[in-house]
């Protein structure tokens, strides 16, 4: 499984389960049923939304699929065994109205390499539906002039390389900050970088997404906005400011690398303006 993230969550669910079957008296692997797997994911349902409980059966599923594969196991004890239902037709990412985008990005200083750095990496989510996880991970040669514009390389999940030209705005960005950073001359180097502890200077680290949530979490409080916003906000708002500027469903699903229009609907928020509406009319 290539990807750390999947990885790491999926390990997380295994441990949980095996800790589980000890406190059972399960002794080996050989001895985990359904019933056990079943009772684990009733008793997660009780304190885990169904989401989670359905990614963490996932996770456990995936274990033994390898272990039955390798010949470990004859059988999957988690195969049979259905997670809790959930339907979800609208997304719960925090999104922003396109004033409040604009404030945003307006507010940010522009005349410290920091401030450019965070106006580059902001705008780039927003104007090109970049995940956090492809933002971070570019380096500067990913920034490239063609057809008289700048195009920017997105490297998504599952190994899938997204090429698309920059909106007016995220030139400007990632011009003003390459340029201030003194990173042409780097192509290697990683594109958003941290900064030297009490510095002004690159560190020539990548930032993380941690890092990033808290520079989000910081600019956002100092623009005046109180939604509680997160790196995922941004694709989505760039998202819902396509499609309600006339962009098709399809494309968005393209520039947004999503395998499925059913998953670019989470993130349309065009709804919420229809709604909104309704309720005011509950003139009490």
């Amino acid at each position: 499984m290539r990807n750390p993230h999947t990885r790491r969550s999926y390990a997380k669910a295994c441990v949980e389960l095996l800790r589980w079957c000890e406190g059972q008296g399960v002794g080996s692997l050989d001895a985990v049923t359904p019933m056990h797997v079943a009772g684990w994911v009733e008793e997660l349902t009780k304190s885990h939304a169904a989401p989670t409980a359905k990614q963490r059966l996932a996770g456990v599923r995936h274990l033994f699929d390898w272990l039955v594969t390798g010949h470990v196991m004859q059988t999957n004890p988690a195969h049979s065994v259905r997670g809790p239902k959930h339907s979800r037709k609208r997304g719960k990412t925090p999104v922003l109205a396109p004033e409040e985008a604009r404030q945003l990005l307006d507010s940010i200083p522009s005349d410290t390499l920091i401030g450019k750095r965070d106006r580059a990496l902001i705008g780039l989510m927003t104007y090109t539906f970049a995940r956090i996880g492809a933002a971070s991970s570019m380096e500067v040669k990913d920034v490239y002039p063609q057809n008289r514009r700048l195009w920017v390389r997105l490297h998504e999940k599952g190994g899938k390389q997204v090429e698309l030209p920059c909106h007016h705005s995220l030139e400007i960005y990632l011009d003003d900050y390459i340029e201030a950073g003194s990173l042409k001359d780097t192509p290697r180097a990683p594109l958003f970088q941290t900064f030297r502890r009490g510095t002004s200077e690159l560190s020539g680290n990548t930032i993380t997404q941690p890092d990033a949530f808290a520079l989000v979490r910081r600019r956002a409080a100092a623009a005046g906005i109180s939604t509680a916003v997160c790196n995922h906000t941004f694709r989505a708002t760039g998202i819902t400011a396509y499609l309600k500027n006339g962009g098709t469903l399809e494309k968005a699903a393209n520039i947004a690398n999503h395998s499925s229009t059913r998953t670019t609907q989470l993130y349309d928020r065009r709804s919420d303006d229809v709604n909104l509406d309704e309720i005011e009319r509950i003139l009490i």
